[in-house]
């Protein structure tokens, strides 16, 4: 058999090595590509970082990497301005993080400023998935009602006069297509919300996945704010992010 010259038994050998480092001392490097996307919490109305803690623990425990986004001036501002920040946060997500994309998972009026962020500003290349909870996408008529019996037409509040059925900002954001791009959207919403009146302006049209809680879980009891907090819907949740058929267990706590 013929002898390797001792040059090429060193290349074989730093070959070797260079494989078995790879292997052993970096382990985490292949790991890291596997991890699933990282998830940015859109809060909703009024609703401050810790209250959605709770969420962000359940994706957590599931090995999501977590990141809140509460909103400007807990959303009582333009919902465009918002996104506008959003689009900001996530930047600073996918820096932080070394991530091509992540996946939102926004609460009410946080399902409109993530669909107004993917629409307008450029997250349909940065986002997965975007799933909402009781996000009032239509509209509501709680809004304008609050007109009609002479709240000072929200209380002044823009980002409550903008979530008004037939409003400017509604009609816009519903012009064309629901969904866009590659993004995969999923709505969860229920029959006991009693801010997002009809009900069924939660759901989205174009091949959007819509979820009435009660259709698959006639007797679980999860109204507006509930539905960031509810096992059920978590249940729901958590097959969106990976991509599954939506199965609720009506019995999660």
């Amino acid at each position: 058999m013929k002898r390797l010259r001792p040059a090429t038994r060193r290349s074989l050998l730093a070959g070797i090595v260079c494989s078995l480092l790879a292997a052993f001392v970096f382990p985490w490097s292949a790991a890291a590509d596997d991890r699933p996307d990282p998830v940015v919490i859109v809060n909703g109305t009024f609703g401050p970082a810790f209250f959605y803690e709770p969420l962000a623990k359940r994706l957590r425990d599931d090995d999501h990497q977590v990141f809140i986004f509460e909103l400007t001036n807990l959303g009582t501002g333009d919902i465009a301005a918002t996104a506008q920040d959003l689009a900001d946060f996530v930047a600073g997500v996918r820096e932080q993080t070394g991530a091509a994309k992540v996946d939102l998972v926004g609460h009410s009026q946080g399902g409109l400023v993530a669909r107004q962020y993917v629409k307008y500003l450029g997250g349909d290349a940065t986002v997965d998935s975007l799933i909402s909870l009781g996000a009032p996408h239509y509209g509501t008529a709680v809004a304008n009602i609050a007109a009609f019996f002479g709240a000072g037409n929200c209380l002044g509040i823009v980002a409550c006069q903008q979530m008004a059925v037939g409003s400017d900002f509604v009609n816009a954001l519903n012009d064309g297509d629901d969904t866009i791009g590659a993004v995969r959207y999923t709505n969860f919403y229920s029959n006991l919300d009693e801010l997002v009146r009809p009900v069924a302006n939660a759901a989205l049209e174009d091949g959007a996945t819509n979820v009435k809680i009660q259709s698959q879980c006639p007797v679980r009891i999860v109204e507006h704010v509930g539905l960031a907090l509810d096992g059920t819907v978590y249940t729901g949740i958590r097959q969106a992010l990976a991509g599954q058929p939506i199965h609720l267990d009506c019995w999660a706590v």
